[in-house]
């Protein structure tokens, strides 16, 4: 048998309730690259994955029984993903006008970052962001009143 090495990574895996629309979603609103989707014999598509610039992610299909619930789209996710991005404001935009949620807005913050959040149209929040300032952390503490 060959010796297979396994290095650590994380990689988040989101339940969604409708992994299809959800493909189709991430890439048209965050130009996401499919790179793989297995379903079952009922047709449940039990493992997606996607790749945003060096990160991937991956889905699995809702399945109560299970225990993998989706979340609620009106309370969302207790999982922010931040995703880093050269528009933030571009990328929010494009994510509302495909039924995604503004939850706050994109603002520049105390902290160098030009960020706010969105819940996409499956509940996942996700915090986009871009640099615009490098801070030292004293900086940022006294900024933000710390």
């Amino acid at each position: 048998m060959a010796d297979i090495k396994q290095t650590i990574s994380l990689e988040p895996r989101l339940i969604i309730d409708d992994v299809d629309a959800a493909l189709e979603f991430y890439s048209n609103t965050l130009g996401a690259a499919r790179l793989e989707r297995f379903a079952d014999q009922s047709g449940r598509v039990v493992h997606a994955a996607m790749k945003i610039g060096t990160s991937v992610f991956t889905m699995a299909q809702q399945v109560m029984d299970w225990g993998l619930v989706a979340p609620n789209k009106s309370s969302g996710s207790g999982v922010l993903l931040h995703l880093t991005v050269p528009d933030p404001d571009e990328t929010a935009a494009t994510m509302v006008n495909l039924g995604a949620e503004v939850i706050i807005e994109i603002e520049d913050r105390p902290y160098g970052k030009r960020e706010g959040r969105v819940r996409d149209p499956f509940g996942h929040a996700w915090i986009l962001s871009k640099t615009i300032e490098e801070l030292t952390n004293e900086q940022i503490e006294k900024r933000l009143g710390g």
